[in-house]
């Protein structure tokens, strides 16, 4: 059996506690903390390691740190995290204190972080498992993340986070705390190919990384944003359990963030759900330009659960066969980070068709399957205009200038995107033949495959779409219909050959 300290041996004894607990005591435990269910809380006691990025070494570190994840994780889970409490020991025996007693004649030798216990089938991960885990839900998710983006702490007052030496040296001390697992779960081509690309990601977009910090993207973010740290409870979403030992890990580009749950998701084969989060996150937050260093982060995050699963393989409290597993597991992450470094070929796909066509409908479905970016002109009008993208605008959100800065963005988009090996969705109207030329000639110019998947449906479908039609940013109604056909210019001859034709009413079921 493997070796287990003597105060989490007691804290598996239900006698414990000073309150009602569901027998047995359950354990879980990660390369940094022991974690403690007992039915109607849950106890997290911090490993004594030091790891050079995270250091619990002495107890006042970690009292000083469990504090630290109390208050932090209040922003996003109030609900859960309740208070920091000592634990002290009388002779052998060890004894959960109180913040209110007084223990000044007690030795206090640890420090446990007590929250509320919620169902563990709750968890993203446990859904995901049980295939609950639905594409509602992760639309959800990318919407409350965005919130808690738009809310925390930007990097205006420390210049230095996001900084390109810094995130450097972060992802290179992975790379290095990692050497020691190759011919293990890692592989030296793995390793340097994986190397390889950080590094001239990093010679090659010094000004790209520069501007995340002008444009306020570095923020005090969660750190640490996968599955087992996102539960769905009593109808909310909880995010938990966020980086609070080490604050480069915290103030990050938003994308890093992102990124967590992307490749955890990608990681264990839904891509699709995934592609969903992604989407629905930057359209809420416009942030489009923040997709051209998500891969460099996808492989940092791949590359980071196979570091901290291998660090387990050296730990004496977990059993040799569990060992095997975990090997199992961080070569699996070893070889995704590398995968994420692989040069891809973008496309461009426009939209086109009238309002209630189904545009959106087949474009959300084509970017699940394909991992597409899906660019919608309702929400890049909107940001434009900053307006919320569930507010209705006004006149001059229409005018003939504001459609024009609404095309021009969309295209100027796109090719970005794709020039860095994204397939990427414009959804508009695209009914003037110059901005479908346009569009052709710039993926002409920059080598990129396109498409034009025209989308139609009968007058009266249209009309019933529309009218039925709720919860939506389009702002588009039945009466612009008439218009709407009058101003559509037929495809040229020229055209022709891009065209793909989709009958909406058949072909897909809206």
């Amino acid at each position: 059996m493997a070796y287990l300290p003597p105060l989490i041996q007691q804290m598996l004894e239900p006698g414990f506690y000073p309150h009602s607990v569901t027998k047995p005591v359950q354990l879980i435990q990660t390369h940094i903390s022991f974690v403690l269910l007992t039915g109607d809380y849950t106890y997290k006691i911090k490993k004594p390691v030091d790891f050079g990025f995270l250091d619990y070494s002495t107890l006042e570190k970690r009292q000083h740190f469990c504090t630290q994840e109390l208050e932090m994780n209040r922003r996003t889970a109030p609900e859960i995290y309740l208070e920091v409490l000592p634990i002290v020991q009388s002779d052998d025996t060890f004894h959960l204190g109180s913040n209110a007693a007084d223990i000044t004649a007690q030795i206090v030798v640890e420090y446990t972080l007590k929250m509320r216990q919620f169902p563990q089938d709750s968890l993203l991960l446990s859904l995901l498992e049980r295939g609950l885990l639905t594409e509602q839900i992760m639309a959800n998710l990318g919407r409350e993340v965005a919130k808690f983006h738009s809310t925390a702490i930007s990097n205006s007052y420390i210049r230095t986070f996001g900084e390109v030496g810094q995130i450097r040296t972060t992802i290179n001390n992975n790379y290095r705390i990692s050497e020691k697992y190759i011919g293990g779960p890692q592989t030296q081509t793995q390793y340097q190919e994986t190397k390889d690309y950080s590094d001239g990601f990093f010679a090659e977009n010094q000004e790209l990384l520069n501007l995340r910090i002008v444009n306020d993207k570095i923020r005090e973010c969660h750190g640490d944003l996968h599955l087992r740290n996102i539960a769905l409870w009593q109808d909310k979403i909880l995010i938990f359990d966020c980086i609070e030992f080490n604050e480069p890990f915290r103030f990050v580009d938003v994308m890093y963030d992102i990124a967590f749950t992307v490749m955890d998701l990608e990681s264990r084969g839904r891509r699709d759900l995934g592609n969903v989060f992604l989407n629905t996150y930057i359209e809420q937050t416009g942030d489009w330009e923040g997709l051209q260093v998500l891969p460099l982060y996808l492989s940092r995050q791949a590359y980071v659960r196979a570091k901290v699963t291998s660090l387990m393989l050296d730990d004496s409290s977990v059993s040799t066969a569990e060992k095997t597993r975990i090997s199992q597991t961080a070569s699996h992450y070893y070889t995704l980070a590398w995968e994420y470094t692989k040069p891809r070929q973008g496309k461009l796909t426009l939209m086109s068709g009238l309002s209630g066509a189904g545009k959106s409908t087949v474009g959300r479905y084509l970017a699940r399957h394909t991992g597409a970016i899906h660019l919608r002109s309702d929400a890049v009008r909107k940001h434009l205009g900053r307006i919320p993208l569930h507010e209705r605008g006004g006149q001059d959100l229409y005018s003939d200038e504001m459609t024009a800065k609404t095309y021009g963005r969309l295209l100027e988009l796109g090719v970005m995107l794709a020039d860095r090996g994204w397939n990427v969705i414009l959804d508009a109207k695209f009914d003037r033949d110059s901005w479908r030329t346009d569009a052709i000639a710039l993926a002409q110019s920059h080598n990129l495959p396109l498409e034009i998947l025209y989308c139609t449906a009968s007058i009266e479908v249209l009309r019933e779409r529309l009218q039925r039609r709720k919860g939506d940013i389009t702002d588009a109604t039945v009466e612009l219909l008439n218009a709407q056909q009058t101003a559509f210019e037929p495809f040229t001859e020229f055209e022709q050959s891009y065209v793909k034709i989709i009958d909406t009413m058949s072909d897909f079921e809206l």
